[in-house]
């Protein structure tokens, strides 16, 4: 059985430079002009002084870890690394919300934690793979798993925000009014804030209709 204290350990090293990915987004929207991302062309085609050495008009970049490698490290980490999805539909497949987004939960090492992906408004098999894709790194991120990618900005909301949405997603996982209440309650003395206490509210009311 792998040693959860090493598990996680090793979710938390960091990600080695060859295996950090670029996405790029322009900044200027209307910018037509494209350069070799390199160094030499400086400011006229990196606006953050990344080099991604692609070919694209003046842009920010965007560090992002492959699914591939990161199954690795979890198989790195613990062999018997599993993830199953927080709830099911009737045909016993992965429940997506209202979104188009998954929740997911990751155990590691004995130890499991939420995870929410999306496929940005996609459809289709790929973009089911890309949402469990995109959950698998978010949950991964809650074991410290590429966490230095992320900026300090990122970082704290997609904190934030998973805390917040805990709160939620065992509201919807309840089984009876019941428990909705207790999870409404433990929210409120938590200080979860009034939106989160008010969908959990709005998942209650929904029970009852």
């Amino acid at each position: 059985m792998t040693d959860t204290i090493d598990a996680l350990a090793k979710m938390r090293e960091p990600v080695p430079s060859d295996q950090i990915h670029y996405l790029t987004k322009a900044a200027n929207r209307d910018d037509k002009n494209k350069l070799g991302c390199k160094e030499q062309n400086g400011k006229n085609v990196s606006a953050d002084g990344i080099y991604c050495g692609g070919y694209h008009v003046k842009s920010f970049h965007i560090a992002y870890w492959g699914h591939a490698d990161l199954t690795n490290r979890l198989l790195e980490a613990d062999p018997e690394w599993s993830w199953e999805p927080v709830s099911f539909d009737e045909q016993g497949l992965p429940t997506f919300d209202r979104n188009g987004g998954l929740w997911i939960r990751l155990t590691v090492g004995g130890v499991t934690r939420l995870g929410y992906g999306d496929s940005q408004g996609k459809t289709g098999p790929n973009a089911v793979k890309e949402a469990i894709g995109d959950a698998l790194r978010n949950a991964g991120m809650r074991f410290g798993a590429g966490l230095e990618l992320w900026s300090k900005s990122d970082l704290s909301a997609a904190v934030d925000d998973g805390e917040a949405r805990e709160w939620l997603i065992e509201a919807e996982a309840a089984e009876t009014i019941g428990e909705i209440r207790a999870i409404w309650q433990e929210a409120r003395k938590a200080g979860a804030d009034k939106d989160t206490l008010d969908k959990i509210s709005v998942l209650g009311q929904e029970r009852l209709s």
